[in-house]
């Protein structure tokens, strides 16, 4: 049989197009394929991802918890009067100086947290502009305990504010940013902070870097108490330490942190000042100035054992300065 040139023609252009047809379905399904074999990847990886953290909580659940200095020590076999879970309290008076309650006082224990009430002194009394822009680097990511944060890597925020979430929010990488940037650098900063314990009399106080995060940074409650009252005359740590919430705009993101401290927002409670730290080594740890029942009172609280106890010791403690040591009306 001969085809005529025209039907030729289209008998070639048929079988080219059916031709590119098939090669374009078996692009389609090798397409397919490979994003199936993807998915499945995708989806194993989940998966393992998964699996490894219920691993990972399961074996901190198991894990023994890391005793603190202060059990170490025997500390919490000390008994006192209100049946405190804090293995070292200590109670005053602001203004006469009156021991109220003591409890272990001179005992030296790491402090956590506490510490970036000294990093605020030494920030504040510098008179560095507060309106100066700080960057987030990888310096400021911990790696003594990898504890997490949501200032990424890059985010800039004023001075100002990183001392705020370092007081308020006890924000780690906030504090080690004030460190670090500070004219001198971080040694020079350190230097300072211990310099002032010195000068404050505190004898026992000891810092290495300016978030807590480290263990060697120790302090006794008497020390802590002679702190609070310095960093209470300082109307900027006052009002940066007792605000209850705030709000920063870090590139497209607004960041809502909250204070670590839930007295702050209990109406019952008259702060003026206040510090919360926790690390294993040291327990969790609470300093606060407040007005209970007509006295300015500064209380310390370290080592204590539970996630609420630190706050249900300062609660006992201002029932019992209202029941029994409340300012009398001068006659």
């Amino acid at each position: 049989m001969f085809f005529k040139p025209k039907e030729l023609h289209l008998k070639r252009l048929l079988i080219a197009t059916s031709l590119d047809l098939l090669t374009a379905l078996c692009t389609l399904h090798a397409q397919a394929t490979t994003n199936q074999k993807k998915t499945c990847v995708q989806k194993s990886k989940l998966t393992a991802h998964k699996t490894h953290l219920r691993q990972a909580k399961a074996f901190k659940a198991a894990a023994p918890a890391i005793p603190s200095f202060g059990q170490k020590a025997g500390l919490h076999a000390t008994n006192d009067i209100l049946d405190l879970k804090s293995s070292v309290a200590y109670v005053i008076d602001q203004d006469t100086h009156e021991v109220l309650l003591s409890k272990n006082d001179q005992a030296v224990l790491p402090i956590a947290s506490i510490t970036k009430l000294m990093t605020g002194v030494i920030i504040s009394e510098a008179k560095l502009p507060m309106d100066e822009s700080i960057t987030i680097t990888q310096d400021d990511v911990d790696t003594e305990k990898g504890s997490s944060s949501r200032l990424r890597v890059g985010a800039t925020l004023t001075r100002g504010e990183l001392l705020h979430l370092a007081l308020m929010a006890s924000e780690n990488r906030a504090a080690h940013a004030l460190g670090r940037t500070y004219p001198g650098g971080m040694s020079s900063f350190v230097g300072l902070m211990n310099a002032k314990a010195a000068q404050l009399g505190m004898r026992d106080t000891r810092y290495v870097e300016p978030t807590g995060l480290s263990s060697q940074n120790q302090s006794s409650a008497k020390d802590l108490a002679t702190l609070v009252g310095t960093a209470y005359h300082d109307a900027t740590l006052r009002e940066l330490s007792t605000s209850p919430s705030y709000k920063v705009e870090v590139g497209n993101r607004t960041l809502q942190y909250n204070t670590t401290n839930r007295l702050v927002k209990n109406p019952n409670w008259d702060i003026g000042l206040q510090k919360t730290g926790y690390i294993s080594e040291a327990g969790q740890c609470l300093v606060m100035q407040a007005k209970v029942s007509g006295r300015k009172l500064i209380m310390v609280f370290l080592d204590s054992a539970g996630k609420l106890s630190r706050i249900a010791d300062a609660e006992r403690v201002r029932k019992w300065v209202e029941n029994n040591h409340g300012s009398r009306p001068q006659t």
